[in-house]
């Protein structure tokens, strides 16, 4: 559900632009975003919201960052008026993930259960067999937080690169491509949407065409899609306005600090003064990274 209030904000998006011309290499946006997305529950089932956030956060950070300040796959540099600040930031930045890696997750069993029964009216109903199909409990505790920290970095990686396909067509354009990054949100949308689909059906042909579904999440998904659909629209204007390189350390590191706080104060994945101490160090780091790379750009 959340891919589909995704298309449609896309939809509304591409209407209010006066729907500009569909761009399909906009499409291997979407696709790189919804493989990374694909991981998000592995990642927090073997090491939680908190550091899985802020990890696929810093990964992203960094793509997004030298893909615009280097000028990679094929896209212009982006330089910036005090580049040596911008450096400054990114290396803060990259110090911050190497204390978040000493933070520990309070080791807790991230089992996913099938909540489904003949009771609840539903009309899966799955053998026990069936319903260890994801079960990381079986990792040791090592195991499960090389995985999440591999994965981690992985989806940064794609979430990273999600907005390479749309600034390459703006700069490579020969035809008076439209420099407006709203332009390219429907086909970057699209491309969401068709990945997400079939990853869905690769998996319900998996399951024997019995796939588990909570019905309790379907309305809170499609809200959620809502939100982040609005979110990434505004990912597209900052871009366009203050460049890649700038905009990238703000949008792709705030996130994961809100979000590791719901994961401290809520959900209690960490805990203890070591960790507490780290997380401090690596948040004051993150801020100064922000601030470096915000002061680069307007000094």
């Amino acid at each position: 559900m959340g891919s589909l209030a995704i298309f449609i904000v896309g939809f509304v998006v591409n209407a209010i632009r006066d729907f500009p011309d569909f761009q399909p290499l906009a499409m291997l946006g979407g696709f790189l975003w919804a493989t990374g997305n694909m991981m998000a529950v592995p990642i927090i089932q073997c090491i939680g919201l908190s550091l899985g956030l802020l990890l696929w956060g810093l990964s992203n950070l960094l793509m997004g960052w030298s893909t615009g300040t280097f000028g990679w796959f094929g896209l212009k540099p982006q330089p910036v008026p005090v580049q040596w600040l911008n450096y400054v930031g990114a290396a803060l930045a990259v110090a911050s993930g190497v204390l978040f890696a000493f933070i520990r997750p309070k080791e807790k069993e991230h089992e996913i259960e099938v909540p489904f029964t003949k009771e609840d009216n539903v009309i899966n109903e799955f053998p026990q067999s069936q319903r260890q199909i994801f079960s990381l409990a079986t990792l040791s505790p090592t195991q499960k937080r090389a995985i999440g920290v591999s994965l981690s970095v992985l989806s940064g990686l794609l979430y990273g690169s999600n907005f390479t396909p749309p600034q390459y067509i703006m700069d490579n354009c020969t035809n008076k491509c439209s420099q407006n990054g709203l332009d390219y949100v429907f086909s970057h949308f699209c491309g969401i949407f068709i990945t997400s689909t079939a990853y869905f059906l690769a998996y319900c042909a998996l399951k024997g065409n019995k796939p588990d579904v909570l019905p309790e999440i379907i309305l809170p998904g499609f809200v959620s899609g809502l939100m982040w659909a609005t979110a990434q629209v505004s990912f597209f204007i900052a871009n366009s306005t203050i460049s890649l390189v700038v905009s990238f350390p703000i949008m792709a590191t705030l996130p994961g600090i809100v979000g590791s706080l719901w994961g401290i104060l809520v959900f209690k994945e960490i805990t203890g003064t070591r960790n507490y101490i780290f997380f401090t160090l690596a948040f004051i780091f993150v801020g100064a990274s922000v601030t470096c790379v915000a002061l680069s750009k307007s000094l």
